[in-house]
């Protein structure tokens, strides 16, 4: 079982009883987070990719998403994840299990700086229903990362930044922004929109 490989592994940190086994599933960042009463950015998911020949695994934060452009300009390729049966076979652990221990051979890690903004986070243990809390510092050294660090999430100009004054409401395709007296909130790029000049209360 995946599970042992991976207690096996921790073992040469003296890590291996600190891993956690649920009742249920932990599959899922919103699953991982519900299992142990975190919010969700503390679980460490870990991402599969081919790049060219090889394989790797970005660990991120549970919150973030992988930014396309960041990824091609460090990997210079498209991000190409891996399917559930080439995540077993090239990367040693199945979907829902995946984490940055025990890996195979020849797999490089990589953590993301998203990670950085917590205490200790939680990465799986190789089965879907593990888990086990670890400061940044452990995460890295457990992960035996020769890869580095990198910043995969790109900027967020979702409407959740946009200030309260400002409320987005949608029809068809079209984004209507309403506006406070103050001025137009920040549209992201590529949005169609109707302004409508009409003072929120």
């Amino acid at each position: 079982m995946a599970i042992e490989r991976v207690r096996a592994y921790l073992e040469q940190y003296g890590a291996a009883d600190r891993v956690l086994e649920f009742g249920v599933s932990s599959a899922t960042v919103e699953l991982a987070a519900k299992a142990l009463g975190c919010e969700p950015g503390r679980i460490a998911k870990s991402l599969s990719f081919g790049v060219g020949e090889g394989y790797i695994v970005i660990v991120t934060a549970g919150d973030c998403k992988i930014d396309n452009a960041k990824y091609k300009a460090k990997f210079h390729a498209k991000a190409r994840m891996l399917t559930p049966p080439e995540v077993e076979e090239h990367i040693g652990h199945a979907v829902g299990g995946v984490c940055p221990f025990g890996v195979n051979d020849g797999v490089a890690v990589y953590l993301d700086e998203s990670l950085r903004r917590f205490g200790t986070v939680f990465p799986a243990c190789g089965s879907s229903n593990s888990a086990i809390e670890l400061t940044i510092e452990e995460l890295e050294r457990y992960s035996g990362v020769r890869s580095g660090w990198m910043s995969a999430k790109g900027s967020d100009n979702s409407a959740s930044n946009v200030p309260a004054a400002f409320r987005l409401r949608r029809s068809g395709d079209v984004a209507m922004w309403r506006c406070s007296a103050r001025g137009i909130a920040a549209v992201p790029t590529g949005v169609s929109i109707r302004l409508l000049w009409r003072t929120v209360p």
